[in-house]
């Protein structure tokens, strides 16, 4: 084999992606910049109680826009053993006084701290460097980024550019039937805090994914009642038994004329504010690339969810995939990057990947999957992480943090907020042991 060729790589994001990804960059011997917009290192993990002016969120650009997307109370949804870096535990360790099995924000703040130390990434990383403009210069053999600092605007020219800019902070709101006849308040969840603004009112909660549960069981100790409306309640609707009053309900259908919501299974509410628990936009408005779109959520074409075909290696997409043991695959993606470039691990041809790429979105359109859908990993997240580990030579993921992941989503969708103090406490082990004999379907 030729010996590894080092480059210089500039990294847009300082997150746990971005951390992650610099750090597996300087193990292959390339020359990192890390160039992170705010004050601190730790992306969507540092905790802001300020809101946007404008509840919904909806121009990122806009004066007094807020980046951070986080509620105070916010807990991790997985086990602190899925939710560190190879060779950088979070499990076993405390970083800011919180030991429990799923931490706090803060936390995993502290968390990814003290891992941009210990790594050495620290030093390679610019605050206050907001990227303005990347684009390729030749056939992207070389990058130029443009970028804005203290001191003005600057230009460098990189080998590489792995875009690590994260993908919760530019909140993605349905257009609901009849919105226009709605006169009470709504926010999207990227404006969600603390619960006290909610108390004695009737709130619409849009969407069942994790923060939506989370903050449904929150605001119901102060609100009056909580619908909760989605797609995938159609064989759990109605009362939940362990909440005085919360209800699932099937999609919002419309807003009436007279502001009631009503939703698809027939049954309606004369509620106080709608929340959009409806998740987030890839938004990636520096990149002044070719043949390169962000169409319904799709993001491409990309090989694997991280290469681009017309410029791999040269420019990358670290962190973008969803519904996964998040910091595994990030750090599974960011080695295959680091690897690439230096030519230890080989892609495929051009055409190879752009067919590839055509494959997948044909797959998902016979399944009948939507667009958005794209970088979603569910249901075959284990499958795309093995995937990753025979591209990069480490062995694949083991059973037992299969298993464990697997448990945390069921509990998730339990509605039942006591999993978190009450996992280490059922015997995790043993079930998990019989779920490897058995397998998990």
């Amino acid at each position: 084999m030729s010996r590894p060729r080092a480059r210089t790589a500039a990294v847009v994001g300082g997150g746990a992606a971005g951390l992650v990804a610099a750090r597996e960059l300087l193990r292959e011997g390339h020359a990192v910049t890390v160039f992170e917009r705010s004050r601190r290192v730790g992306g969507t993990w540092a905790y802001d109680a300020r809101s946007d002016p404008d509840p919904l969120g909806l121009d990122p650009a806009a004066p007094g826009a807020v980046h951070g997307s986080l509620y105070a109370s916010l807990r991790t949804n997985l086990p602190r053993e899925l939710m560190g870096f190879s060779g950088f535990a979070l499990e076993g360790r405390v970083f800011a006084g919180d030991p429990r099995t799923f931490p706090g924000h803060r936390e995993v703040l502290a968390f990814l701290d003290a891992f941009a130390e210990e790594s050495g990434v620290a030093g390679h990383v610019r605050l206050g460097a907001e990227v303005r403009r990347v684009r390729p210069l030749g056939q992207g053999e070389r990058w130029s980024v443009e970028w804005r600092g203290d001191a003005g605007d600057a230009e460098e020219v990189f080998d590489a550019v792995v875009v690590c800019n994260g993908h919760c902070t530019v909140p993605l709101v349905p257009k609901l039937r009849g919105i226009d006849n709605w006169r009470g308040n709504h926010l999207h969840s990227h404006n969600y805090r603390t619960p006290e603004p909610f108390q004695d009112q009737i709130v619409v909660v849009v969407g069942l994914g994790a923060s939506g549960v989370d903050i449904a069981r929150e605001i119901s100790k102060v609100a009056k009642e909580v619908h909760i409306a989605s797609r995938y309640t159609q064989d759990r609707l109605g009362k939940v038994d362990i909440y005085q009053n919360v209800w699932l309900r099937s999609e919002v259908d419309c807003i009436q004329d007279d502001g009631q919501v009503c939703f698809m299974e027939g049954s309606a509410v004369t509620a106080d504010t709608i929340l959009y628990c409806t998740g987030y936009r890839y938004h990636f408005p520096f990149l002044d690339v070719d043949d390169f779109t962000v169409d319904d959520n799709r993001v491409g074409p990309l090989y694997k969810h991280v290469f681009p075909p017309k410029y791999a290696p040269s420019l990358s997409f670290v962190g973008l995939p969803s519904k996964s043991i998040v910091l595994q695959t990030i750090e599974m993606d960011a080695r295959w990057v680091a690897r690439a470039l230096s030519g230890r691990a080989e892609l495929p041809s051009e055409a190879d990947m752009a067919a590839a790429v055509q494959e997948h979105n044909r797959r998902m359109e016979a399944a009948g999957k939507p667009k958005r859908h794209t970088h979603v990993l569910m249901p075959g997240w284990a499958e795309h992480i093995y995937w990753l580990a025979a591209q990069v030579g480490e062995p694949p993921l083991e059973a037992r943090r299969r298993n464990m992941y697997e448990k945390a989503l069921r509990c998730i969708w339990t509605m039942d907020e006591r999993y978190r103090d009450t996992w280490d406490d059922e015997g995790g082990d043993e079930q998990e042991e019989e779920e490897e004999n058995k397998g998990i379907e």
